[in-house]
């Protein structure tokens, strides 16, 4: 079977010990040829398949967050697949291949790096990072893309996009002094939101709640905090708790919808002291 693949892919399961990246590319090629392929992995698009990388890319970090290394290792292949998808795609449409995304991150790298692949100085870490910013914004020139928030991906979960658009804004002057000012602009936020609730003017309410929540990407930021790994650690809290009251109901045979608020506010008590005691 010929394959349409650019690079020099040998033939599938042939014992010629090539490597296991040119074989992942050859599965790929071959799942989307049109004789034979896979109807699925046929049908699908960047689009389609979009949403499969960011829940990889999700399915990576939790792995990291639970220290899970041999699960790392299965959810890093998951998501090369992705790019290998990808890549496959583009150079059906004569774009680019996955040779050519290596290219431009090599080109990137090496481009952003010129303390290590040139014979720049630092002075020391903040000077590297203006220099970063100053190489990006050099890009961004280069792409037509000159705005400081132009290249910020609107597709980013919400919360760590406007961690990132605080961020680039504060590097130009456009930033609080300190935490105290953020607090006392949630404060605010929380205040405006009552009123709305008070009103019952949903869509007003939705509104400011989006305020809120971005002042609490901003607090986060101002903490060197990412939020959606807080947020990650607490949804992992709650389900503990709750497990913790759903295990001491069992012990009667019971269930939390045969309980009230009030005995599984006191287990969640006990599940909070529990983890104390550790």
């Amino acid at each position: 079977m010929s394959h349409p693949s650019s690079l020099p892919i040998p033939p599938l399961n042939e014992e010629n010990g090539s490597h296991p990246l040119f074989t992942l590319i050859d599965i790929m090629a071959r799942l989307r040829d049109p004789n034979g392929g896979c109807p699925w992995d046929l049908e699908q698009t960047f689009a389609t398949v979009a949403p499969y990388t960011v829940e990889e890319a999700y399915e990576v970090a939790d792995a990291i967050e639970r220290g899970d290394l041999s699960d790392l290792k299965e959810e890093l292949g998951d998501l090369l697949l992705q790019v290998v998808f990808h890549s496959r795609m583009a150079e059906e449409q004569g774009a680019f291949d996955l040779a050519g995304v290596a290219a431009s991150i090599n080109d990137k790298m090496i481009r952003r790096h010129p303390h290590v692949f040139g014979d720049h100085a630092y002075e020391n870490q903040d000077a590297q990072t203006a220099g970063w910013e100053a190489l990006k914004a050099q890009e961004r020139q280069a792409k037509a893309k000159g705005g400081v928030l132009d290249d910020v991906p609107a597709g980013l979960p919400a919360l760590t996009r406007a961690v990132k658009l605080t961020k680039r804004a504060a590097r130009v002057g456009f930033d609080w002094p300190s935490t105290d000012e953020v607090l006392d602009k949630l404060a605010e936020e929380i205040a405006e939101l009552k009123v709305e609730i008070a009103a019952g003017d949903k869509a007003k309410a939705r509104e400011e709640l989006g305020d809120l929540l971005f002042v609490v990407a901003n607090l986060a930021r101002k903490l060197d905090v990412e939020p959606e790994d807080a947020l990650r650690a607490t949804n992992a809290k709650f389900v503990r708790r709750f497990s913790f009251i759903e295990a001491e109901l069992a012990k009667d045979g019971r269930t939390p919808d045969q309980s009230d608020l009030a005995e599984m506010d006191g287990l969640w008590d006990a599940a909070k002291a529990a983890e104390r005691a550790k």
